[in-house]
């Protein structure tokens, strides 16, 4: 009848299944680790998502808003024209920190050069341009990743390097 007994017995796919598993075991926790515990991607994912916002915000309101970051600190805020100088004080209290492995290593605005301590400031205009600049982050391991902001396409080119714009 049928002299074409080609497939697969039972114990042969059972034993696949087992390799499988244990490849999968063995990789997954560094697989996730990887994935959902990379501070400076997390970071870099966060600012472009907090620039993004700003740029919408200002067209948005028709006012003049500004990122702030705080080279020293390692933090950042935001800000607009509209606020008074308390508003701006809380904000600036109330400023979101980076993760303790990842440091803002410098911001470079066109015109301005390389900012390395205190304060950048980068402004975003109600037409919802800005000015040419790039934010340098870097991580305890030595990895670091650039964020490239264009002044008129609102476009954030992310540079998994160290990129120089002088």
């Amino acid at each position: 009848m049928f002299l074409d007994k080609r497939g697969y017995t039972l114990i042969e796919l059972i034993v696949v299944l087992v390799l499988v598993g244990m490849m999968l075991t063995l990789a997954a926790p560094r697989l996730r680790h990887a994935l959902l515990t990379d501070h400076l991607k997390g970071t870099a994912r966060k600012l472009v998502g907090i620039i993004h916002n700003l740029r919408n915000e200002a067209v948005r309101a028709q006012q003049t808003y500004t990122l702030h970051v705080g080279l020293n600190s390692n933090r950042f805020w935001t800000g607009n024209t509209s606020m008074t100088g308390e508003e701006q004080a809380l904000a600036r209290e109330q400023s979101a920190a980076l993760p303790a492995d990842v440091r803002i290593r410098d911001v470079w605005i066109k015109g301005e050069g390389k900012i390395a301590e205190g304060e950048a400031e980068i402004v975003f205009t109600p037409k919802g341009y800005t000015q040419m600049s790039a934010i340098h982050l870097r991580s305890e391991d030595g990895r670091e990743i650039t964020l490239e902001l264009s002044p008129f396409i609102g476009k954030i080119n992310v540079l998994d390097k160290y990129v120089d714009f002088e």
